[in-house]
C-alpha cells in the first residue's frame, strides 16, 4: 500500500461542500401582510432550515437601509419612501444591486416579482452571470385600487402592466407560478415562455383539524359561540368582502350565524358601515391582524371558510383553511376552482344570493359539513410545503448546472 505524506492526504481529501447560497428578491416581506410576503418569508426560512444559506433583499419598512439576521435568514433592506398614492405603503428607492450581489456571491437569484427590487436584482444577477429563477404572484387587479386607476382605464393599464411583466420575466432562466391556472393566465396574456406550476405549499404540521370544541377557539377571539363563516386576507377591493357581508342577512333568514374577518386593509371602515347599514353590524366581527402563530386557532373557530376574491393566483389562506378541515365557499374566479373540487361550492362573483345559499347549506348540515371538511384536508395534503421547497431546490440545481 503506498504511503502518503500529510500534505498528500490533504490534497487527496475532498473539499468540504459549502451550502447552496440563495438570494431572494421581493418588494414585499414581513411585517407586510399579504400572500406574497407570507410565501416569501416561508420560502426563505424553509430553505434556511433545510441547510441553505439564504439572503433576502427587500424594501425597508421604515426608510433607512439595514441588514440583519432574522429567523435564520440574512435580510437586506433597501432604503424606501412613502408611496404618494397610498400613504400607508412604501416603495423602494431605485438602486443598482451589483455590490450586494458581488458581496453575497449567490448561486442563484430567486425573484418574487418584477417591480423595483425584482428588476434591480435581475439586472444585477444577469451582469454577474448568476442564474435567475422567477416566481410570479402578480395580477394587475391587485394594483388598480392602490394606483387609483379609473375603471374605464383598467383594461389598457392591464395590457401595459403585462407587457412590462413579460419584458422583465423573459430574462429569467426558469419561471414558476403557484397553480396551473395561474400559468395559463400568463400564456393568455402573451407570455410565451414555459411556466412551471409549483404550489406555495403550507405547513401541514401546524394547520390541521383540531379536536377541541370550537367554543374554546372562539373565546380566544371574543367571538360568540355560534356558526361562523371565516375570511382571512387583506380587506381590500379585489377581495370583494362586501359580497360576504351582503350575503349574511340571507343566511340569517335560515339559521343563526356570524362572519369573522381576519386581516387589515383600506376597505375596513367602508365594510363596517355596510354591515351596520344592512342590519348585521352585530354579526360581523373584524378581528384585525392575527399573528401567524395564532392563525391555526382562528381557523379552528370557524365552521366554513369563504373566499369571495377574484384575483387569487392560489390563496394560501384557503389552503390553510382546507388543511384545518374547513369546507370552502369560493368565487369561481382565477385559481380558486383549483381548490374547490368535492370540498365545498363555487359561486359566480357578484351572485350574493348564490353565496348565501351555499353558506346556509353548509352551516345547516352537519353531515355535509363533516364530509366537505374531510375532503378539504385530503386536498390540502397534496400541498405540503416541504415538497414545494424540495422542488425549488431541484430547480436551483437545474439552472446552475
Amino acid at each position: 500500500m503506498p504511503l502518503h505524506s500529510v500534505s498528500d492526504r490533504a490534497e487527496l481529501a475532498p473539499a468540504p461542500e459549502r451550502p447552496r447560497r440563495v438570494l431572494i428578491s421581493t418588494d414585499t416581506y414581513p411585517p407586510d401582510v399579504n400572500g406574497a410576503a407570507y410565501f416569501t418569508h416561508r420560502l426563505a426560512t424553509g430553505l434556511a432550515e433545510r441547510g441553505n444559506q439564504v439572503h433576502v433583499v427587500c424594501q425597508s419598512e421604515h426608510g433607512p437601509a439595514s441588514a440583519d439576521v432574522v429567523d435564520g435568514v440574512v435580510v437586506h433592506r433597501l432604503r424606501s419612501a412613502p408611496l404618494l398614492v397610498h400613504p400607508t405603503m412604501r416603495v423602494t428607492v431605485p438602486a443598482r444591486l451589483d455590490r450586494l450581489v458581488a458581496d453575497i456571491r449567490p448561486d442563484v437569484l430567486h425573484t418574487q416579482g418584477h417591480f423595483v427590487v425584482g428588476r434591480a436584482a435581475i439586472g444585477a444577477a444577469r451582469r454577474a452571470g448568476v442564474p435567475v429563477v422567477a416566481t410570479n404572484h402578480f395580477m394587475p387587479d391587485n394594483l388598480f385600487q392602490f394606483a387609483h386607476i379609473p375603471a374605464r382605464l383598467r383594461a389598457g393599464a392591464g395590457r401595459l402592466a403585462w407587457r412590462d411583466f413579460s419584458r422583465i420575466f423573459n430574462r429569467a432562466d426558469h419561471v414558476t407560478t403557484p397553480t396551473p391556472l395561474a400559468a395559463k393566465l400568463l400564456a393568455d396574456q402573451g407570455f410565451a415562455r414555459e411556466v412551471e406550476p409549483v404550489s406555495c405549499g403550507i405547513d401541514l404540521t401546524r394547520f390541521h383539524p383540531h379536536a377541541e370544541p370550537k367554543a374554546w377557539a372562539r373565546r380566544l377571539f371574543g367571538l360568540p359561540d355560534r356558526p361562523t363563516a371565516l375570511f382571512v386576507g387583506r380587506l381590500d377591493e379585489e377581495k370583494r368582502i362586501d359580497e360576504l357581508i351582503r350575503a349574511l342577512p340571507l343566511v340569517l333568514n335560515e339559521t343563526d350565524a356570524q362572519v369573522a374577518l381576519v386581516g387589515k386593509g383600506s376597505q375596513r371602515e367602508e365594510l363596517e358601515r355596510l354591515a351596520h347599514r344592512i342590519g348585521v353590524g352585530d354579526r360581523v366581527f373584524f378581528l384585525g391582524f392575527v399573528p401567524d402563530e395564532t392563525m391555526p386557532q382562528a381557523y379552528a373557530a370557524a365552521d366554513v371558510f369563504a373566499m369571495p376574491g377574484i384575483a387569487e393566483l392560489q390563496s394560501i389562506a384557503t389552503l390553510e383553511a382546507m388543511a384545518t378541515g374547513l369546507p370552502v365557499i369560493a368565487a369561481d374566479a382565477m385559481a380558486l376552482p383549483h381548490l374547490v373540487v368535492c370540498n365545498g361550492h363555487l359561486f359566480q362573483p357578484g351572485d350574493v344570493v348564490g353565496l348565501a345559499r351555499h353558506l346556509t347549506r353548509v352551516l345547516t348540515d352537519d353531515v355535509l359539513r363533516a364530509r366537505y371538511g374531510a375532503a378539504s384536508r385530503e386536498l390540502a395534503l397534496t400541498h405540503d410545503h416541504q415538497a414545494s421547497l424540495a422542488r425549488f431546490e431541484a430547480i436551483y440545481d437545474e439552472v446552475t448546472r
